[in-house]
């Protein structure tokens, strides 16, 4: 049987647009819209940001069945299933980042600065005007593209990079899923560390060449975390 690599895995994942465009591209614009929360609460932009990525992954799943077997199963379904999860994951990517922020500004004097990261409210004409259409998506996806990055090194550091798919799919707790998710990777090293890797050089492009795509490129890391999913748990 061929070993997966990235290749086969990046190329059946944009094979998911052809199968549900509008499912894939209307979800990747709600997401956009979702990320604007970050410029009024950066919290509540990260909660939504990590929590969009994980439901992705149900959508993912929800397309895969559509489009391949007949189903039943419906989008609302999928996000419903989804969702719990994915929260309790965003949460526990915000106490990660909370901490991590707390020192820094412990270490740069700058410990008043904690407040705003539940509320600073940026969208003002004055932070608005004068900028081209790319020069504002910078500025409103800029915490996004950090916070893709932030959740994947975390999930592939504290967890596994198939830690939730195997707890949404295979109701895994997750210890369960941290190891047999890791012993999966320790045999496929190579294709999970180059998704891992193309994740975070798409995600530092999206915070000056190509910020307009941050919530495309959410949408595809949820799709290649199911489809490497699939390849490996359910061939």
């Amino acid at each position: 049987m061929k070993k997966p690599t990235f290749s086969d895995w990046l190329r059946e994942s944009l094979l998911f647009v052809a199968y549900g465009p509008m499912i894939w591209l209307s979800y990747s614009v709600c997401v956009g819209v979702l990320m604007t929360m970050g410029k009024t609460s950066l919290l509540l932009g990260i909660v939504f940001s990590v929590t969009s990525l994980f439901v992705g992954v149900g959508v993912a799943k929800y397309i895969d069945l559509k489009y391949s077997v007949e189903t039943t199963v419906t989008l609302p379904w999928a996000i419903k299933k989804s969702l719990p999860l994915a929260i309790l994951a965003a949460v526990t990517i915000v106490v990660f980042w909370f901490i991590f922020m707390v020192l820094a500004y412990v270490l740069m004097d700058e410990l008043y600065k904690v407040g705003q990261f539940f509320f600073y409210w940026e969208l003002t004409p004055q932070n608005i005007e004068y900028r081209s259409g790319r020069e504002i998506a910078m500025w409103v996806y800029a915490y996004a593209d950090v916070t893709l990055m932030f959740t994947v090194l975390m999930v592939t550091t504290f967890a596994s990079w198939f830690s939730y798919p195997l707890m949404l799919f295979k109701d895994y707790s997750w210890s369960q899923a941290r190891e047999q998710g890791n012993y999966i990777v320790s045999r496929n090293q190579k294709a999970v560390y180059k998704m891992v890797g193309f994740i975070i050089l798409e995600a530092l492009l999206c915070t000056t060449v190509t910020p307009l795509l941050t919530p495309v490129l959410y949408m595809l890391t949820s799709t290649m975390m199911y489809v490497s999913y699939r390849a490996l748990f359910e061939p």
